[in-house]
């Protein structure tokens, strides 16, 4: 029989990963308080759809740009280092969001405060990947996961409530604030994890270093070259291109001109899910550590495809919240799960490297997702766009259900 931990064994063993939440939730947390708010911010400029979605997609940009080379820092610097540079300029970028005066200049904006995010982000994956094992690694990366889409899925309700009472760049200003926040907690906190996973597995130190050491091209090429590392890839690029396109991009538009809903009613839709994604994700973790990663991955994907048809269906602010609830389920299924199967296809030594070109393409749906689906609402609505979406996913499973191997047998 086990001996139960006590609790100070357990902050010990556990000491990462809880203040990476801790950070995490910061962060995220002024994330979803702007959610809501960007579309409609952009919109007081007097843009078009597709504009709007740019202001989102520039965001995508510059953390499709920055994750590699973030992960080439933490390589060099420490994960911590990155961390608390990224919290830094998380916060900078989304002050100035809040005081610009121009599209032009909140667009500009919204790409320093992307690239603080890719840092902040890309590094807490990283550390993640460096603390798990095979065994345990589909729950630490759900707990994080859980926390992370808690405070992005609750963070709308009070950016909601402070863009109606303050207007619609107070959450701005919050968002900069919890950054700074995070970024002291990130500098006092958080151990350094840098060479933890090859300590753990037993990886020769000369391995390590030649790992390492190999240019980046040849990484990635090694990387690149494995289909479930490309798969996995894929299945986030849809992941973040629905986030990102259809949630953050066209569903707000859409319940504002379809449905006549507020920003505080969107805001509130948008936290309700919070909750789901909390009670799931943990669970989700747990299901892939036992059972695999893909028979948690490929359902999850295609309920996110049908809540997408819900959203695009929705008659009133019932079957918006529905859709939005579906939406939160699949997501803390499948939220965690893929950056497990990454950290999993890892060759010893590059973990960073791993978890930074991951994130990159990821980013990229992030880039995509509301420039093509803006273009698909400007020509055809927003309903033909959340269509869109839903195909998209149904093809993602369908190519990972087929072709992506196994990373961890059924137990």
């Amino acid at each position: 029989m086990r001996r139960k931990k006590k609790p100070n064994e357990l902050y010990r063993d556990n000491r990462v990963l809880i203040w990476l939440c801790a950070v995490i939730f910061l962060t995220q947390l002024g994330f979803g308080s702007i959610v809501p708010v960007v579309p409609l911010y952009a919109r007081e400029f007097g843009v078009s759809q597709w504009a709007i979605g740019l202001t989102i997609a520039v965001y995508g940009l510059a953390r499709f740009l920055v994750s590699v080379p973030t992960g080439q820092l933490a390589d060099r610097v420490g994960r911590r280092w990155s961390l608390v540079l990224g919290e830094i300029v998380t916060a900078v970028g989304n002050l100035l969001c809040g005081l610009s005066t121009t599209y032009e200049q909140f667009l500009a904006f919204r790409f320093i405060a992307g690239a603080g995010s890719a840092m902040v982000l890309t590094s807490g994956q990283i550390s993640l990947a460096d603390v798990a094992t095979s065994a345990n690694r589909g729950r630490v990366m759900g707990i994080y996961q859980g926390v992370f889409l808690f405070a992005v899925g609750f963070g709308p309700f009070p950016g909601g409530v402070l863009a109606e009472r303050f207007g619609l760049n107070a959450p701005f200003f919050v968002f900069a604030v919890l950054g700074a926040l995070a970024g002291v907690v990130a500098f006092t906190q958080v151990p350094e994890t840098r060479g933890l996973r090859e300590k753990k597995e037993g990886t020769a130190a000369g391995a390590l270093e030649s790992q390492e050491t190999l240019p980046l091209f040849q990484q990635l090429r090694i990387l690149f070259s494995r289909v479930g590392f490309v798969l996995i890839s894929l299945v986030s690029f849809a992941q973040f291109f629905s986030r990102t396109g259809a949630i953050f991009a066209v569903v707000p538009v859409l319940g504002t001109v379809k449905l006549g809903l507020r920003a505080d009613q969107i805001g509130t839709g948008l936290s309700l899910v919070s909750l789901l994604n909390l009670g799931m994700v943990y669970l989700s973790g747990v299901l892939a550590d036992r059972f695999g990663r893909k028979t948690v991955i490929v359902p999850a994907n295609l309920l996110t495809g049908i809540s997408m048809a819900i959203l695009a269906l929705a008659p009133d602010y019932a079957w918006f919240v529905a859709g939005l609830a579906l939406w939160g389920i699949s997501g803390g299924v499948a939220g965690a799960v893929p950056a497990a199967y990454a950290a999993d296809m890892a060759p010893p030594g590059m973990n960073a490297a791993t978890m930074s070109s991951f994130r990159m393409v990821s980013e990229f749906g992030y880039v995509i997702g509301p420039l093509f689906l803006g273009w698909i609402a400007d020509l055809f609505g927003g309903e033909a766009a959340l269509y869109t979406t839903a195909g998209f996913f149904a093809l993602t499973s369908a190519l990972f259900g087929l072709f992506a191997p196994e990373t961890r047998k059924r137990r």
